[in-house]
């Protein structure tokens, strides 16, 4: 996500110090241009300008994969380009939107783009928002050596065990992500190497424990914290319009985000200081933020204390201890 000022510019000094704040926080990687990122509010300029500054943030410590879609084939390969030069790793292409293309037209899209790239490519599958892409499709463009990988938001596990079963006998170092990070631990567990996960941003302590009791194999242990996480998602994704619930998260982890660039009514304002009220609560809950007065008193909203809550809150906190 980007800070914005009061001005509506990208706030480049804020956005450098969220970025090393996510570094430090244990992410693997960052994303940036993505859905959350709201790439489609910035002009081409901005969102180079964006990885350039997350690239020289990142320095090297954790790989950068830059989302480079643009309108058309020749600016989305320029893009490749210049996310090269900064040092990006690789670059996420969604499928074409507004248009809505079938099978062969997405296979020709992504084919160009492989062959012309200056950057290793990850393919991204988010049917929501742009053409989906079929399985059988994903494992032609795998062919590619310059496609490394997918990102797949769907949140279908059945999909991700076919993308997997298709395609890593023959290109066993292909990566599969999930977008969907109320599935994540599911993801983890049928095979899937990691997530690009909007939450992340907000709660990167919480994904990278999910993440690392997953690779230990204690999967009861990890679906705890899972069932939480839901509902933290499901509070910032259907809590408001995508994807500003999830700006009101990071605002409470300390940084100044800004108004986004699509303008908000006056019931919308007041609707989102009870969304961050809510989302308070909940990251309170994972001991992440002391927990105001108000949790058990505004709204008529309280914090789940049952005993499961408490368990959870408990091997947050200790798992970071012994880091």
């Amino acid at each position: 996500m980007v800070p914005l000022d009061a001005a509506g510019r990208v706030d480049e000094a804020e956005l450098a110090r969220y970025i090393d704040w996510l570094i430090k926080s244990g992410v693997h990687g960052l994303y940036p241009n993505g859905s959350t990122g709201e790439f489609t509010r910035f002009s081409s300029d901005e969102r180079k300008c964006i990885v350039e500054i997350v690239c020289q943030v990142a320095k090297g410590r954790v790989p950068v994969l830059a989302g480079a879609a643009e309108a058309n084939i020749k600016e989305t390969l320029i893009a490749c380009e210049k996310y090269a030069e900064y040092g990006a790793t690789a670059v996420a292409i969604i499928s074409p939107i507004f248009y809505k293309l079938g099978q062969e037209s997405i296979y020709a899209y992504f084919s160009e783009i492989a062959k012309n790239s200056a950057i290793d490519v990850t393919v991204y599958n988010i049917p929501m928002l742009s053409s989906p892409i079929e399985v059988k499709t994903v494992a032609r463009l795998a062919e590619f050596k310059k496609i490394i990988g997918i990102k797949d938001s769907s949140g279908d596990v059945g999909q991700m065990c076919r993308l997997i079963h298709q395609i890593r006998p023959h290109r066993p170092e292909f990566t599969f992500m999930t977008g969907w990070e109320a599935v994540l631990v599911p993801m983890l567990a049928v095979g899937a190497n990691g997530g690009t996960n909007a939450s992340s941003g907000i709660v990167p302590e919480i994904t990278r424990i999910l993440f690392d009791l997953t690779q230990e194999g204690k999967i009861a242990e990890a679906m705890k914290i899972q069932y939480r996480l839901i509902e933290l998602f499901d509070k910032m994704l259907y809590g408001t319009d995508f994807p500003d619930g999830f700006r009101a998260g990071v605002e409470l982890r300390g940084f100044k985000m800004g108004q986004s660039r699509q303008p908000i009514s006056s019931s919308q304002s007041l609707d989102r200081q009870e969304l961050k009220n809510m989302l308070e609560c909940i990251i309170a809950d994972f001991g992440l933020l002391d927990r105001p007065d108000y949790c058990t008193i505004n709204n008529g909203y309280k914090p789940n204390e049952d005993a499961l809550a408490e368990i959870i809150a408990r091997e947050v906190i200790a798992h970071f201890k012994t880091k």
